[in-house]
């Protein structure tokens, strides 16, 4: 169904297509079919590691092993650390190469003669996790991403238990990590889980670490980041490809994917469907820009 519309000059040029799941509320399309959640997955496989016997240097980190990060100074010093607090460096990360995603760090470590590395890539945080995990627990470091290899077969346990639901498909993260399928739906309820759960369980030990530290999630004035910030409780993490999920204790849980895999439609989607649960949320508009000053806008119309 049509979820979004793009208005340029009050025409409306464009719409998206997609599904929302909502636990308090009303949903949209069909969201029992199983899709990708790409980066919306990190939260839940972040409570696989703490089941799995990883014990992070600070709760902060787990909010960067979490997180889809823009690669800031902060960002990638504490992604150093945590590898050192594992008796690793860089070297043994086998995400891609990349540069930073904020535009201002990305200019500057250029300037500086850099060039892209992995600890850049914005999930070195998740892979520095998964390795702390593989050396807690005397697992191979090498072939840490295979579908096989112990570590990826607990995180797909993980994932499949706060989703409620079993793993529909495996397939190729862009980070090269494997990345399992579930339901709109099962997403949705892995987020209420990590919201409602009893504090110290690994469930909300995430879901806290992530609203505590927005800015480790994302990056500096990033939507996710935004959000957190501005609504205390909310957890939110989005995912590639159109794809966001959120939580909000008391109040319930939304998960999303726009067909098309437009990021555009994503945000104004999102705080269409958290209002669906009664949360009040200011605008948070996606703005068209025509020869660089505001021309339109994208709005949800669900």
């Amino acid at each position: 169904m049509i979820v979004a519309e793009v208005v340029r000059s009050g025409f409306v040029e464009s719409t998206h297509h997609g599904v929302v799941a909502v636990l308090g509320g009303e949903s949209l399309g069909d969201v029992a079919s199983p899709f990708f959640p790409r980066s919306s997955n990190k939260p839940l496989q972040t409570v696989g590691l703490l089941t799995s016997g990883l014990v992070p240097r600070e709760e902060a980190d787990l909010a960067l092993m979490s997180g889809s990060h823009d690669a800031e100074p902060f960002h990638v010093e504490r992604v150093r650390a945590m590898l050192a607090a594992a008796g690793l460096g860089p070297e043994a990360l086998r995400c891609p190469a990349d540069l930073p995603l904020n535009t201002d760090a990305r200019d500057a470590w250029l300037r500086g003669g850099g060039a892209a590395e992995p600890i850049l890539m914005n999930c070195s945080g998740k892979h520095a996790g998964m390795l702390a995990t593989c050396v807690v627990n005397g697992w191979p470091l090498e072939s840490y991403l295979d579908v096989d290899h112990p570590l990826q077969k607990a995180l797909g346990d993980a994932v499949s238990r706060l989703a409620g639901e079993p793993i529909a498909a495996l397939g190729v993260d862009g980070c090269g990590a494997p990345i399992f399928a579930i339901s709109p739906l099962g997403l949705a309820r892995a987020f209420q889980q990590l919201v409602e759960a009893g504090p110290g369980t690994p469930e909300r030990r995430v879901a806290d670490a992530m609203r505590a530290n927005p800015t480790l999630v994302a990056g500096t004035g990033t939507d996710d980041s935004v959000l957190m910030a501005a609504v205390p409780g909310l957890l939110v993490k989005k995912g590639a490809d159109g794809v966001a999920a959120a939580a909000m204790p008391g109040f319930g849980a939304v998960a999303l994917k726009i067909s098309d895999g437009a990021a555009r439609a994503r945000g104004p989607v999102l705080i269409a469907a958290l209002r669906r649960l009664g949360l009040e949320i200011g605008d948070f508009p996606e703005v068209v820009l025509g020869g660089g000053l505001p021309v339109g806008e994208v709005r949800a119309t669900i």
